[in-house]
Parts: structure tokens; C-alpha cells; sequence
């Protein structure tokens, strides 16, 4: 796909289920798309090569799952100037806390954004990808608009 904005990256193909919520909300907005599995530990040059391209393709996001020691989106960060948000997984017995504090957890001067554990964490992860590219994109920040007062209208509703 060459009109990508979004790149979504997961360690591993059972991460799916999360990082479809991602996508339904990228999808609902419009953006371009495309999910990768790679992984920081199991494919660490591939993952860098990727991450190093991504910028001259014109992706303006990444948005990575990881769960255990969620190293992926701070190995993602490493390699590119593009914003990251990292998406903490369940697994291995801590419920995603390890995975959560793995991906907050990133050294200075290698930002990655977190957001919550799991699918609710992933649907955020791409309202704050739309919200990025909705400051230089004004058809885009209507689509939030009208996005955040159908929210409000729903609860107002009961």
C-alpha cells in the first residue's frame, strides 16, 4: 500500500485481536494502514530496517503491541524520527503490567507514547494517531469533531 499513514506493528500474529481495534478506528477515519508482525527480539534487524523506512514511505504514525517486555516500541523509536505509540499486551502472568511499564519506561531522548492494556489501549492508540495528523489536516480534525460529539451525544443519551 503506498499511501500508508499509519503503520501498526504486533511481535506476533495472536496479537491481531488487539490491534484490529486499532485498525477498526483507523479504518472508521479514513487513514491508510497497514500491520506488520515483527518482532524486537525475534526479527531485531528486520524490525530496524523497517522502522529506518518508514518516514521515506510518508507514514506520519506507528503504533506498536508488545506484551512481556513490550521492547518493540521503544526498538521502533530507536530507529526513527516518526511518532511511536506502544500498546501494552497481556501475558506471562502480570496481566500487561509488565508490558506497560516495559513500554512508559523509555530512556531520554527515545519517546514512546503508552496507552492502556489491551483493546481499549489500542482504540486509543489510534485516536491519538488521528489526532496527530488531524493538526495538519483540516478534513480530518472535522472527522474528530464530529467523532468527539457523537461520544458525548451517546452518553447525554443514556
Amino acid at each position: 500500500m503506498d499511501n500508508v499513514k499509519v503503520a501498526l506493528m504486533m511481535g506476533s500474529k495472536n496479537d491481531m485481536p488487539v490491534v484490529e481495534e486499532a485498525v477498526k478506528v483507523l479504518n472508521d477515519f479514513g487513514i491508510a494502514n497497514e500491520v506488520k508482525v515483527l518482532s524486537a527480539h525475534r526479527t531485531p534487524k528486520q524490525t530496524a530496517e523497517y522502522a529506518e523506512g518508514l518516514a521515506g514511505r510518508g507514514v506520519r504514525v506507528v503504533i506498536c503491541a508488545a506484551g512481556g517486555s513490550a521492547a518493540l516500541a521503544g526498538t521502533v523509536a530507536a530507529h526513527t524520527q516518526i511518532p511511536v505509540i506502544g500498546i501494552p499486551l497481556e501475558s506471562m502472568g502480570f496481566n500487561g503490567l509488565d508490558a506497560l511499564l516495559s513500554t512508559i519506561q523509555m530512556p531520554p531522548g527515545v519517546p514512546v507514547a503508552g496507552v492502556g492494556i489491551g483493546k481499549p489501549g489500542a482504540k486509543n492508540a489510534a485516536l491519538i494517531a488521528v489526532r496527530i495528523m488531524a493538526l495538519s489536516d483540516p478534513k480530518l480534525l472535522q472527522k474528530l469533531e464530529d467523532f468527539s460529539r457523537d461520544q458525548a451525544e451517546k452518553i447525554l443519551k443514556g
